[in-house]
């Protein structure tokens, strides 16, 4: 999956097609990259992260002791009770404010839609660093009861709930690096003690997602990232409560598969058992998910999967990036991290729905659409990856919307079947 949030101006955020604004991944390729071995990369505990001299105020200040009501599951049993879940794109990661990338405020006739149309579990991008005092990374009291309201409004429509420090202007996710780590560090505590304490009532039906889409591509960078998730985990786990017991969700570098799978190391340690669980996106092929515009190393795909190749348009059958290639790196995450125990969330995953398209073209392509993110799901849930489609609200040509947030309707019925059927619904 591409990057393709690397320069984040008001007017081009509005122009998001596909991807979680500051949503992202690996460089495109022309074709695929070959898998390496099928190998489990170890995930002994990470060491210990020494604290940094922060800049910011000590924001746990009334810690509770451990509370285990409501919150027994371990990761993998509340990975069992996941089978589609839906972004909730482009709103509350939104930079201006919720309504400013043109979707409406989240709602509960907007929940009430998504878990009677099938799905169990909501992810809730958030940006918080623009509602934060700069010199003391206080986050607005008023922003942490809105998160608060609609995490209860997700929970009251029986629906499992991830939320993150997302894009957030790419102060973590662009700056995995040795000179930024001890300042992230500092505002990544600083922030999730805040979140933390102000959520921690909640059950297990609430988890916390490190990042996002963090920007890694060495061993070095990896290591950055390792002591982030290493604050992250410390921190909601330091404000006690029901925290004390709450499933964490930790992403990979650029939450890319291969990349994970090649510079992965271990998994943060924790001080309690069995409530990890990592995070990848995909958007594979390029071509045919994301890509807008032909380049000099490919091409855009509008067909996708066996039986779905044109006659009439050649050009545009994919070269790559078939069902195979899912196969071959849903597998990756399965012996990584679900054989020994890790529960892996696809935190994102959609098609661009390209409604430039006429005819028997355009019948061909959203065939194709339909199928590909039907396998997805279905072979994710067969190797113990939790699906979650990314959805940014727009309904036009080369967006990935399926509820009509406005009128709170379904606007894309042949999509939504198509999870549905992938996920066994």
């Amino acid at each position: 999956m591409k990057h393709i949030m690397m320069i984040l101006t008001v007017c081009t955020l509005l122009l998001c097609q596909l991807s979680a604004c500051g949503g992202g991944g690996s460089e495109p390729t022309a074709k695929p990259v070959t898998p390496p071995p099928v190998v489990p990369v170890p995930v002994d505990p990470a060491p210990e992260v020494p604290a940094p001299d922060s800049p910011y105020p000590d924001y746990n200040s009334d810690p509770l002791a451990p509370d285990n009501t409501g919150m027994a599951s371990t990761a993998s049993e509340i990975a069992q009770k996941i089978k589609l879940g839906w972004n909730i794109g482009n709103t509350m990661e939104a930079i201006g404010g919720e309504t400013a990338w043109g979707n409406p405020q989240v709602s509960n006739e907007l929940l009430q839609l998504v878990k009677s149309s099938g799905f169990d579990a909501v992810r809730l991008p958030i940006a918080w660093d623009q509602y934060a005092d700069q010199s003391t990374a206080k986050i607005s009291d008023e922003w942490l009861n809105r998160v608060k309201d609609v995490v209860q409004l997700c929970i009251d429509n029986n629906l499992y709930v991830l939320i993150n420090i997302h894009w957030d202007g790419g102060w973590l996710e662009n700056n995995v690096t040795p000179d930024k780590q001890e300042a992230n560090n500092a505002k990544q505590k600083a922030f999730w003690q805040q979140i933390a304490s102000h959520l921690r009532e909640f059950d297990q039906h609430l988890l916390f997602a490190s990042a996002n889409e963090p920007n890694v591509e060495n061993a070095e960078q990896m290591a950055v990232l390792h002591s982030y998730h290493q604050t992250f985990v410390d921190a909601v786990r330091a404000t006690g409560g029901k925290n004390a017991n709450r499933v964490l969700v930790v992403q990979g570098p650029a939450t890319d598969i291969e990349k994970t799978y090649q510079l992965w190391g271990q998994m943060p340690v924790d001080s309690v058992p069995d409530k990890l669980m990592a995070e990848v996106h995909f958007y594979t092929p390029y071509n045919f998910a994301l890509m807008t515009e032909d380049q000099s190393w490919g091409k855009q795909f509008y067909y996708w999967g066996q039986g779905n190749h044109s006659a009439t348009d050649p050009e545009r059958n994919p070269t790559w990036g078939e069902e195979d290639t899912i196969n071959d790196l849903f597998d990756l995450m399965k012996v990584q991290f679900v054989d020994v125990g890790i529960p892996v969330v696809l935190g994102e995953f959609s098609a661009t729905r390209r409604t430039h398209l006429t005819g028997d073209a355009l019948t061909l392509h959203l065939k194709s659409r339909a199928y590909y993110h039907q396998y997805v799901v279905q072979q994710a849930l067969a190797r113990g990856l939790l699906p979650f489609y990314w959805d940014n609200g727009a309904l036009d040509n080369l967006s990935s919307g399926i509820f009509d947030r406005q009128q709170n309707t379904v606007f894309d019925q042949q999509n939504l079947q198509a999870l549905l059927d992938g996920s066994g619904n």
